[in-house]
Formats: C-alpha cells, structure tokens, sequence
C-alpha cells in the first residue's frame, strides 16, 4: 500500500488526510499542536453565511478519524529523500516513511506590534481581528476595564499592501472577515457605533458583496476611505485615532472604546528547514511555489512534494477545502504512474 506523510492538521490536511484514506492510501497526518483544526480553531463564524466554525470543525474531525493515522504533539525535525520515497525524522526520535509528502502548514498571522504607531501591546483596547475572535468564543464583548464598547473602529490591511516588511500583497480574507465581524458585533451590541477605515476594500468571493451591503444596509455600519495616521489612549482608557479621509480630503478625529486592526497572513515560518530539505521553492512573495496553479493543484517544484491551503498564499475556506480535493488526484496520478514505470523498467531488465 502507498503511503503518503501529510503535515499540517488544519482544515486543508485534515480535507486531504480523510480523501486520500478512502482512496486506499496509507496516511499519516501530522500536527504540531495536541489537537487538529489549526487556525479553525480560532474562529468564530465563517464568512459569507457566517456559520459555525465549530460545527464544520466537528465535520472534518469524524472524517478524518476513519482509517488516519493521526499524530498530534508531533513536529519533522527533518526529512531525507531516497530511492522509494521520504523519510521523516519527528520530534519524539520517531522516524516515519512515505511515499509522498503533502505540505498543508498553513500561515502565519502578521504580528501587529509591528506597527507601534497604532498601540497594539502598547493601548489595552486596540486589539487585532484573532484577539476579537477568541472573545467572540467567549461570549462577551468587553472592553480591557470590564465594559461593554459602544464606539468601535476596525482598520483594514494591517500587514498587507506592506512594502517595508515585504508584505506587498493583498491577504484576501481580512476585509471580508472585518465586514463579517462588525455585523456580528452589532448583533451582540445593537446600539454600538461601528466604523470601518480602508483604503482597498476587496471582497473576492461569492455572496461577499451582500454580506457587505447587508453590513451598510441592515446594521448601519459606516464604511470611510481613510488611513490611520495617529492613534494614542487617554487617561480614560480610551483610543484617540486619527484619520486622513481621502475622499474628503480632510482629517477627522474620534474617539473609540475599542480599535481593532484586520491583521493580514504571511508565509509559515516554521517550515523553513523542511523546505530545504525537500528542495521546494518559494515564489516571490515568499509561500510555497506551485509549478502551475492552474493546471497541475498543489504540485512543487520537488517530484513526489505537494503542498495546499494558505502555504501557498492567500485562499478563502472554499478554496482550500477545492484544493485539498483537487491535490488527492494528483497524488494518485503521480503514485500510480511511479508504481507503472517500476513494472515497465522491471519487464525491461527480463526481456
């Protein structure tokens, strides 16, 4: 039986794991953290039906556990290619062997203390848009002093569009989670005013542009074309910001109980050794390289090495869950046309 070494338990490695498991493969799926769902884990609702992440999590986990072989805690030191494919060296002097690998390790959140101008681990009420997720799992909205915002401001690409720190691309999800976010604010405080600052608001997805009209429409969410130039707390614990309105052209100043930044994604830096090792490149923007996004999903540049989800940039949930599918064929193909080239070279060797 072939096997294949997944590493990664998000949502993209979790998708793959139980495919290629039914397929008839051997699969091992490997996770850092003592539990599967990655970054799903954080989540709240999902964007543009805003349903329970909890209950999709829930889906991928009793799919997964049927035939996987799963371990948690675990982490490649390092892996060496041979004649018959992989061998994965772990964290716990295990040692592992694959025929193919899958890399589906996701990304990293930009750290938005950064940016010092906009205070965050500086003021106690500008959080980031993960810090606002974790206290909507929690159930209430409060401000650091125990009390409920009634003034909140998102400003959107904090850490995309970024040229000093290499960040010059569009993260994709963040104006459409800040968007799904203030509706769900408004729906837990009514009577809050909510103020979005953009400067692109990109809304890829189907169904994204209702989400957002519904946003205006429905919850009286204010959208403005400006950029954050300032932003300190008053003694009353609250977050002074300033505002360059560039459609007004004019500044604009408010006062706000809480100022939450839509961090953008950067490329996972935790799997920089097992690229070398695998001899995978990186594009220009520093994710995994894809030889042809378009017409060969999830191949690298090293034969028998593939990689899905966010490792390889920006996605939405849809497109990763598309991928995650679309790479478990092309695991199959490149298996199944190895084991037929060994019988070809074999009746070869005996002609």
């Amino acid at each position: 039986m072939k096997s294949i070494a997944i590493i990664g338990g998000g949502l993209a490695g979790m998708e793959a794991a139980a495919r290629l498991s039914r397929m008839g493969f051997s699969v091992t799926l490997i996770e850092g953290k003592d539990k599967l769902g990655g970054k799903l884990l954080q989540w709240h609702t999902l964007f543009p039906a805003r349903r329970s992440a909890a209950e999709v999590l829930d889906i991928l986990n009793k799919q997964v556990k049927l035939g996987v072989n799963i371990l948690l805690n675990a982490r490649v030191e390092s892996i060496e290619k041979n004649d018959d494919g992989f061998a994965l060296v772990l964290n716990n002097n295990r040692m592992i062997t694959a025929h193919a690998v899958l890399l589906a390790t996701g990304f990293d959140i930009f750290d938005a203390s950064k940016k010092k101008e906009y205070g965050y681990g500086i003021y106690d009420n500008v959080i980031t848009s993960v810090d606002l997720e974790r206290i909507f799992n929690e159930g209430s909205i409060r401000t650091a002093q125990g009390k409920t915002p009634k003034k909140i401001g998102f400003i959107h690409c904090e850490g995309s569009h970024y040229e000093k720190i290499q960040n010059p691309y569009c993260s994709k999800l963040c104006c459409i989670t800040g968007v799904n976010q203030a509706i769900g604010l408004k729906e837990m405080i009514p009577d809050s005013e909510i103020y979005m600052f953009y400067m692109n608001l990109c809304l890829f997805g189907r169904h994204y542009e209702k989400l957002y009209k519904e946003a205006q429409e429905k919850h009286h969410i204010q959208f403005i074309h400006g950029r954050l130039s300032e932003a300190f707390e008053n003694s009353h614990n609250t977050v002074m910001i300033k505002i360059e309105n560039t459609l007004m052209g004019e500044s604009l100043k408010m006062n706000l109980d809480m100022l939450v930044l839509l961090v953008g994604i950067q490329p996972s830096q935790g799997i920089a050794r097992i690229l070398n090792d695998l001899d995978v490149e990186n594009d220009a923007d520093g994710f995994v390289k894809q030889i042809d996004n378009q017409l060969a999903p999830g191949k690298t540049t090293a034969p028998g090495v593939f990689a899905i989800g966010t490792v390889t940039g920006p996605k939405t949930i849809e497109e990763t869950i598309s991928e995650a599918r679309a790479v478990t064929i092309e695991i199959a193909d490149y298996l199944h046309n190895k084991v037929a080239s060994r019988i070809l070279m074999n009746e070869s060797y005996f002609i």
